[in-house]
């Protein structure tokens, strides 16, 4: 016959402890970032833009009165990914990447004016400080699931 071996109280609340922690979800949020980039402003208009001036890179809808902002390749590998909400200085409110710039670009975003050129003429180019929070992790776990906090 094959033999049970019990397993202590104090074992078991050691193990249940471990068990829980080890599959607790991450509580730590991403970290803003900030940096000074090159801002410039554009209009969906073909002459400033690629053959379908109202779509983005993956193919959002730009809209007119749309916050958005195309960025710099160099800007994607710093986090600065699809979706991302961005705070740009001397603008009301947030804006999300929801465009992409061609490679010769450094250091530089693109706000979208819609057809307004005057206010992107107005705009012009200079220097502005952004900032961001890279995307959150997908968070795992017994108790985030315990807790409805799992996304």
């Amino acid at each position: 016959m094959a033999e049970v071996t019990a397993i202590r109280p104090a074992k078991a609340a050691l193990l249940l402890c471990v068990l829980l922690v080890s599959s607790a979800c991450a509580t730590l949020g991403p970290s803003r970032q900030e940096l000074v980039v090159t801002a410039t402003a554009y209009n969906a208009v073909p002459a400033q833009t690629d053959g379908a001036p109202e779509i983005g890179a993956w193919g959002d809808r730009l809209r007119p009165g749309t916050r958005a902002i195309a960025v710099s390749p160099d800007l994607l590998a710093l986090g600065l990914v699809r979706n991302s909400r961005v705070r740009i200085e001397g603008l009301d409110g947030e804006y999300r990447v929801l465009d992409k710039m061609p490679p010769r670009w450094k250091r530089r975003i693109d706000i979208f004016m819609g057809a307004d050129r005057r206010a992107a003429r107005s705009w012009g180019k200079r220097s502005a400080r952004i900032e961001w929070a890279p995307p959150a992790r997908r968070r795992w776990g017994f108790l985030c699931r315990l807790f409805g906090t799992c996304k």
